[in-house]
């Protein structure tokens, strides 16, 4: 049966088909090979390029999975630190991003059965910070390139600072408190003057000095002392 010619409708629908995601049981990694459907897969394991590829599996198996392991840790760690960078983002998320990339290595090709295997195996080994929740798997990316380390020690060392100013600060003005109210203390206080009560009669005690006499004396006599 030869291709549908282009424009027409079924070339429309095959082309749309074919954009989009298909079912991973009917995908060959060795071939890098997409089938539509069971039928399609059949025919494709039944091909002699599909042998030979199998043949090159089967002599050194671990050295293709450890291989396909590595492409898929490579790109979903890329991916996740890219477009996500060190934010709390749930797993499946990150990995709906990844595979919605046509070219990406099936996780069935990798030594990872599941996601949630995948997912632990990055907490164990110290990549990304996993928390398990009702919701499901949530992962953090713990970022250790040189430069991002230096930026977080320099962060670090001026909050450290930051810190060290305001304890300085605090101890001054406590100081400064614990005197002032220290000075208050030692200084006397006087008592304010109190209004008396009502029908009480305020007696004032006053006394005069008697003014010093003045001596008169006459020019007669004056003179006659003279």
């Amino acid at each position: 049966m030869g291709k549908h010619e282009k424009g027409t409708p079924k070339y429309i629908t095959n082309k749309n088909k074919a954009r989009g995601l298909q079912k991973l049981r009917y995908y060959c990694q060795m071939c890098k090979k997409q089938c539509r459907d069971h039928n399609g897969f059949k025919c494709h394991t039944m091909s002699e390029s599909h042998h030979r590829q199998m043949l090159m599996f089967t002599e050194n198996a671990n050295q293709f999975i450890d291989r396909f392991s590595q492409e898929f840790l490579h790109g979903y760690v890329n991916l996740l630190k890219r477009q996500f960078g060190t934010r709390r983002v749930p797993a499946n998320r990150v990995y709906q991003e990844y595979i919605s990339d046509k070219g990406h290595i099936h996780m069935n090709a990798t030594k990872w059965l599941t996601l949630t295997a995948f997912v632990k195996w990055l907490g164990s080994t110290g990549k990304c910070i996993v928390d398990e929740t009702e919701k499901g798997l949530y992962i953090t990316l713990i970022n250790r390139d040189p430069e991002a380390l230096v930026a977080q020690e320099k962060e670090a060392k001026r909050k450290r600072m930051t810190k060290n100013d305001q304890k300085q600060i605090f101890k001054f003005i406590n100081k400064q408190i614990k005197e002032t109210s220290t000075n208050k203390k030692s200084e006397t206080t006087k008592k304010p003057f109190m209004r008396p009560e009502e029908n009480v009669l305020l007696v004032l005690n006053l006394t005069f000095k008697s003014k010093p006499k003045l001596l008169v004396l006459n020019a007669n006599e004056l003179i006659a002392n003279k």
